[in-house]
């Protein structure tokens, strides 16, 4: 049923704006943009300075937010999914799918703000704040998932003493969950969503040429 009166204009305005989303050329791009960020998923790194070898860094963000500025949030939240996906085709879950979901709802929480802003400030600047911001919220979405979900999640396998004790090794500050991921898990998505940040902002520019250049 089609809203009466002033829903007409907001009706008709989320209309234009789910089929200019749903183009062919965007469910596409939206499909290799996660498809990328999937495979991507698979090549990480630990950083042994900051965190417990078990955490790993990716750069699966970089498709998936050049995709998003290209796109806009919606289509970041699809992508995100389409690369939990292919993920779990190339790898299966190790942790109930627990470990997939938390990296959703991380990834998003840099993702849809980063999106948001630079769709409202469509400039160099905008570009910027928006990477600074949805890193920072990354990381703040981070240390309450690890806190209140995969901490106690992986406790199942590894006796929580352990990982404390690891995080502990790296920093002797660490004693307890909430020191362990404000001083391990925190600097590790901060230095993730930095180099994410700053390879998406190198060629941000290069790959939306090619983007918009296709019909």
């Amino acid at each position: 049923m089609i809203p009466q009166s002033g829903g007409m204009k907001q009706y008709q305005e989320e209309k234009d704006m789910k089929e200019k989303l749903l183009t062919t050329k965007n469910v596409v791009l939206m499909g290799m943009f996660g498809a990328l960020a999937g495979v991507l998923m698979l090549f990480e790194f630990p950083l042994p300075f900051l965190a417990p070898s078990f955490y790993g860094l990716d750069v699966s963000e970089v498709p998936v937010l050049i995709g998003t500025f290209a796109m806009g949030p919606v289509a970041g939240v699809i992508m995100e999914v389409v690369k939990i996906l292919v993920k779990l085709v190339l790898k299966p879950t190790s942790t109930g799918f627990v470990g997939e979901f938390a990296n959703l709802v991380i990834s998003c929480a840099m993702v849809v703000p980063a999106g948001i802003i630079y769709k409202v400030s469509h400039t160099r600047k905008g570009a910027m704040t928006s990477l600074v911001v949805g890193t920072v919220l990354m990381a703040a979405v981070g240390v309450a998932a690890n806190a209140l979900v995969m901490l106690p999640f992986y406790s199942n396998f590894m006796p929580l003493d352990t990982i404390i004790a690891a995080g502990a090794a790296i920093n002797p500050a660490i004693c307890n969950v909430w020191t362990f991921v404000f001083l391990a898990v925190a600097p590790f998505n901060l230095v993730k969503g930095f180099i994410v940040s700053l390879i998406t902002a190198l060629i941000y520019k290069r790959v939306s040429i090619i983007i918009h250049a296709v019909r």
